[in-house]
């Protein structure tokens, strides 16, 4: 099949290259020239596990190819996928500019039917105004799909060619027998196709992005109350995490969620519930226990440090909202190194992807290390904020002879707390004991 994705973001991006992987012939489009052009060079714009991969191989097949110009796009694809950003307003709602932009775009240029897809996140009624937008100079039939992405950054290649479920949100025949199509490789172990109308599937994804951000949240709930009484929240998690109506996965606890997601996701929901004089009082506490739980490592380290950290210099392990991704949109690790900044302390970082994007937004004021080990020279504290895994298995001697109070802040939860007794290292961690040789 014929297929145009426009914007080549995250979402655009895995999706044009994963469509072509299955033979389909793909034009990815995007206005930055500069960026077409690196990506027709060969150049992957983002670090995604697998992607590069697929990428090269499919520019070398002919089957994936770049434009800048959108005519050229809808000129060839059958159907048209909008992977367009829905930035969060300053009210919290999803900005729609671009994916209204460009429909009516293209209600002005299609000369013959296509299937417009919204992969974008969207509020619930967004393909409706697509319809509306576009209908108001097409001159041609067409249909409008919702399909949500579900895909995990870090596993994004994966969670595309092997998906546990596709959602398609459409009232036509015409467009859900093309999708369908489209997706039947995909599905070939019986994973469902899901097939319900646009604004169910809108509110699927935001749905199912906010229950995960609440059930991540409440778990750090549970932790910090575990500080309270002396419980160990890693008991806690296995003892609730076997039962199957729980189920384990999403239950550790840490210093909070980031990413382009589920901050933006819970906000959206939440806003979009106001606007329609429906108040999700869940969401709203979710959104302020989360804010709280990125910083929840500062008074751990302010106490130790007698709150004093002026002149203290900490060595940072992980900058990336989450590991295997370069991507530090709404990360922790910038609200624990701008409380630290602001609190007159020095900070060193490492991280395996993240730090050329943390560079741009800080500048000279972090000191960036060549490896894990380097940014340890000299430092009083380390503090851990992303769960890469290099860092599960550390050299403790090395940490030891380098970090002059010998003190570990571990906002993941990393590390066994009787290993880390044994070694002889003050540990801070989330919901569990603490270990102070100080």
């Amino acid at each position: 099949m014929k297929i145009s994705v426009i914007g080549t973001g995250y979402v655009g991006l895995v999706t044009g290259t994963c469509l072509a992987e299955t033979g389909n012939e793909v034009v990815c489009v995007d206005i930055d020239e500069q960026k077409v052009q690196k990506m027709r060079n060969g150049e992957v714009p983002i670090y995604e596990p697998h992607l590069d991969v697929l990428f090269e191989r499919n520019i070398k097949a002919n089957r994936l190819n770049f434009s800048t110009s959108l005519k050229e796009g809808l000129d060839f694809g059958e159907i048209i996928f909008l992977a367009l950003p829905t930035p969060e307003d300053e009210d919290g709602s999803a900005d729609l500019s671009y994916v209204l932009g460009v429909s009516d775009n293209i209600g002005q240029l299609i000369t013959e039917y296509k299937v417009i897809v919204d992969k974008s996140t969207v509020p619930v009624g967004t393909a409706e105004k697509v319809r509306e937008t576009i209908a108001k100079n097409a001159k041609c039939d067409f249909d409008v799909v919702s399909n949500p992405e579900f895909l995990r950054e870090g596993f994004a290649v994966d969670d595309f060619l092997k998906p546990e479920r596709i959602v398609v949100g459409s009232s036509s025949d015409r467009a859900t027998e093309l999708m369908q199509k489209l997706y039947k490789p995909y599905v070939r172990s019986g994973n469902p196709i899901i097939i319900m109308d646009e604004k169910s599937a809108e509110l699927t994804k935001y749905a199912a992005n906010s229950f995960l951000a609440t059930k991540i949240t409440f778990m750090n709930e549970i932790a910090n109350y575990c500080e309270k009484v002396g419980a160990d929240v890693d008991k806690v998690r296995i003892g609730m995490g076997t039962d199957s109506r729980i189920g384990k996965r999403f239950l550790f606890p840490g210093i909070g969620y980031g990413g382009s997601c589920f901050p933006k996701d819970v906000k959206a929901l939440h806003k979009s519930g106001k606007d329609d004089n429906y108040d999700f009082h869940i969401l709203e506490s979710v959104i302020k226990v989360n804010k709280n739980q990125k910083t929840a490592l500062i008074p751990k380290i302010k106490e130790y440090f007698k709150n004093n950290i002026k002149g203290k210099t900490f060595a940072i392990w992980g900058l990336a909202f989450k590991p295997e991704t370069d991507d530090i949109r709404e990360a922790p690790a910038l609200d624990i190194i701008d409380t630290l900044l602001k609190g007159g302390a020095k900070v060193k970082a490492f991280d395996p992807e993240a730090m050329d994007n943390v560079s741009k937004k800080y500048g000279n004021a972090l000191d960036f290390g060549t490896s894990m080990y380097d940014v340890l020279e000299g430092v009083d504290a380390l503090i851990i904020c992303t769960e890469w895994s290099i860092f599960r298995t550390p050299n403790f001697d090395k940490i030891k002879d380098r970090v002059k109070e010998q003190v570990i802040f571990d906002g993941r939860n990393l590390y066994d707390t009787q290993d880390i007794e044994k070694e002889g290292l003050s540990y801070f961690s989330i919901g569990r004991k603490e270990i102070n040789f100080n």
